[in-house]
C-alpha cells in the first residue's frame, strides 16, 4: 500500500489550497472502513494532527484550523482531501496523510505548504 500526498505549494496569507492523498494497492473495503487524518510538521516542531475523519464521516479538527480547513474522503476514488482556506503563515509545514485500519498504519510522503504574509 502506498499513499501519495499532493497539492502543496506557496500561497499568500488568505489564500487556499486543496491537498489530495491518493492510495494505491488498497482495496476499496479497507479504504471505506479506515480512519484517516492529515498531520503537519513545521520546522523544529513535532508532527501534529490537523484533521481526522472516521469511516462514518465524523470529523475532528485542531482548534487552530476549525472553520478554515475541511477534511473529506471519496471512497469510490479512494482519495482523501484537505481543503484549506484562509491560510495563515502559521500553517506553513509539511503535510502528511495517514490511514489507519486495525493494526495497519499507513503514511504518505509529505507535501510542503508555504504561506507568506
Amino acid at each position: 500500500v502506498q499513499l501519495q500526498a499532493s497539492g502543496g505549494g506557496s500561497v499568500q496569507a488568505g489564500g487556499s489550497l486543496k491537498l489530495s492523498c491518493t492510495t494505491s494497492g488498497m482495496i476499496w473495503s479497507t479504504f471505506r472502513f479506515s480512519r484517516m487524518g492529515w498531520y503537519r510538521q513545521a520546522p523544529g516542531k513535532q508532527r501534529e494532527l490537523v484533521a481526522e475523519i472516521t469511516s462514518d464521516d465524523d470529523t475532528n479538527y485542531q482548534d487552530s484550523v476549525k472553520g478554515r480547513f475541511t477534511i473529506s474522503r471519496d471512497n469510490a476514488k479512494r482519495i482523501l482531501y484537505l481543503q484549506m482556506n484562509s491560510l495563515e503563515p502559521e500553517d506553513t509545514a509539511d503535510y502528511y496523510c495517514n490511514i489507519k485500519y486495525g493494526s495497519w498504519d499507513y503514511w504518505g510522503e509529505g507535501t510542503l505548504v508555504t504561506v507568506s504574509s
